[in-house]
Order: structure tokens, then sequence, then C-alpha cells
């Protein structure tokens, strides 16, 4: 797959998509994202806490204005199962979350008043049973369950991080993304993914190199090794898996603009954390880095190896898709020396 569409498509969801496209948006056919069925583990094995299971940080991936990439969505899951999507930026000076606190002008007896109201007008019988009417009625708990709790506001709150720390990601769009990932994944959410936001393009049909030493690497290194050390320092990093990858790689010819081009026949993803052991390297590339020529995996075997970190046997769990068909967590196989 080509299309940065289609191809964060099987990044994100482990399946190829049924056409190569940049010109398609999600849908509630879609096979579910990785973030969206950990959080559906998360419900099944009981999980009732306050914090969004998953979240997107700061803005969903989109190709250009009119396309959100799908695979990042609850797809036949449910809304239910959808990211908490920030949409806003965490290093902006009036940064701040709606939706995750009561207004001040409404209090919790007037909170209380509206959500018994809300049951009074909630329709029933037979009419409206239906998938839909339960994926409402499951939104509308998680709703109130975070409203009810100061939990997910301390935890959205940046400035309750001391300044040298949030120094220490940088205070750039990457930095306090990554910082609130922490923050997040502390507080309990199971799933976080930062995605750049509109104004860092690491398309690079042009300048390539320029743009990747100048502006675009020197951020996601400070963050990214920032929030390694944190997670360790914090005693978190064993039990959280941190993977660092992109839809696709890039031409391994320099083009006319000095640029590189989609290239999906090879590229890297960097693990750290969640049991995986540090300073190896799975795989091999021909000599140019445009075939795998030892050891290839498929974005399948990314996702069965973090389900493993977390836990699951990918081949032994299952959901329904839309048609009620069962359908296994991937059908990949767990990248095993990873771990040993």
């Amino acid at each position: 797959h080509q299309g940065h569409n289609s191809g964060m498509y099987w990044a994100t969801v482990g399946r190829p998509f049924r056409v190569d496209s940049t010109l398609i948006n999600p849908s509630r056919t879609d096979f579910p994202s990785f973030g969206t069925l950990t959080g559906w583990l998360a419900r099944r094995d009981g999980y009732s806490g306050a914090m969004p299971p998953y979240v997107i940080t700061p803005w969903p991936h989109c190709d250009s204005r009119a396309y959100v990439t799908p695979g990042q969505y609850g797809g036949c899951l449910g809304a239910q199962f959808d990211p908490f999507v920030l949409n806003t930026d965490p290093n902006a000076a009036d940064f701040r979350v709606p939706g995750i606190s009561l207004d001040e002008k409404i209090g919790p007896d007037r909170f209380g008043q509206r959500l018994g109201l809300l049951k009074d007008l909630d329709p029933t019988g037979p009419a409206i049973v239906s998938r839909t009417a339960d994926d409402m009625d499951l939104f509308n708990r998680r709703a109130v369950e975070i409203l009810q709790s100061d939990r997910a506001a301390e935890a959205f709150d940046l400035s309750k991080e001391p300044d040298s720390i949030r120094e220490r990601y940088g205070r750039h769009q990457w930095g306090q993304s990554h910082l609130l990932a922490r923050r997040l994944i502390e507080a309990g959410t199971r799933f976080v993914t930062t995605v750049n936001g509109p104004s860092i393009i690491w398309d690079t049909h042009k300048d390539n190199t320029k743009r990747l030493k100048d502006t675009l690497v020197p951020p996601m290194e400070q963050a990214y090794a920032a929030l390694i050390d944190d997670l360790d320092e914090r005693g978190l990093l064993d039990t959280t898996l941190v993977i660092w990858m992109g839809e696709f790689g890039r031409t391994p010819k320099i083009n006319k603009d000095a640029g590189r081009d989609h290239w999906p026949g090879c590229y890297t993803v960097v693990m750290a954390g969640g049991g995986v052991r540090g300073g190896q390297v799975v795989g091999a590339s021909d000599s140019i880095g445009a075939y795998p020529v030892d050891r290839a995996v498929s974005p399948a075997d990314i996702h069965a190896t973090a389900f493993a970190a977390l836990g699951y046997d990918c081949r032994s769990i299952s959901y329904r898709q839309v048609d009620d068909r069962p359908v296994p967590l991937t059908d990949g196989t767990p990248i095993t020396e990873l771990f040993s």
C-alpha cells in the first residue's frame, strides 16, 4: 500500500485495506484499531476506571483536510470504542481539554438532575434494542464516569508537571504530546497514540535530508528519549510497550527534488519497554534498504507482538465483525526473539 491512508490502516489495524487509496475515510465496517482492541479487551476483563482507555493526541492522522485516515477508530466494534481525541495542541499556552470535567455553572447536583432526566427520557422497548442503542448506552456511561471523577482532569492537566520535566520533553508539540502520554498511562489509560500534527510533515518528497536534520528529527528524538527515561525512572517501562513506527518507508533513491517518496517495500519499527530486550536488531534489509533479506515481519506481526507483551494470545481471542463473523485479534505471529 503506497497511499498514506491505506498504509496507515494496515499499520494501525494489522490488516490490509480493501483498496490502496488516499481518498478514503473511516467507516463502521472497518476492522478496529489496535488501540480500540486494547480498550475492548480491558472492558472485557472488567476495566471500569474513569480514564478513557484509548487516547489520540493531539489530532487524528489525516491525509489532507478532506480525508481522515481509517484504522484509528472503533470500526465494527462501535462508537463506544472510538478513541478520545484531544483535537488541540498540548504545547499551546492556553491548552485545555474540553469535556473531561463539569462546567462550574452546572455543579454535581444539577448534573445529577440532568442524569435523572436523561434516564427518564431514554426510550425503551424492543423497537430500540439494537447494537447502536447499546453503543450509545455504553458511550454515555463512559462519559459520565469521566465527568464524575477528578482523575481524568488531573491527568490531562500538564500544568501539574514541574517546568524541568516539561523542558526535558521539549516545549514543542511532540514533547508535550509525549509527556501527556506518560501522564495518561500513569493514570490508567491503556493505549495512547501520539500523531504528528498538520504542521509536522514527515512526508519528505522534497529536501529530505535537510528537513530531517533541521526540523523533524530533533524534537522527536528529544521527546522519545525523555519518554523512555521518564517511564524507566517511574518504574513504568517494564509494563509499558512503546512503539515508534510509520505507515511505510521511503524510496532508497533520492528523487529530483532531493526528496524520497513512498516505499512500502521495507521500513523500520522501534520498540522499547514492555519486556522487550533492548539493544538488538531483528531482521535486515539489502544494501540499499529496498527489501528485507532476513527475518521480514509484517504489520500483523507487530500487532501480535504487542498483544503478547500485554499477555494476550492473539489467536485464541476473537471479536465479531459487522456480519457477526468471528475474527481473531490478529493473524500475525509474535516476534518472540524480542523478549528473549
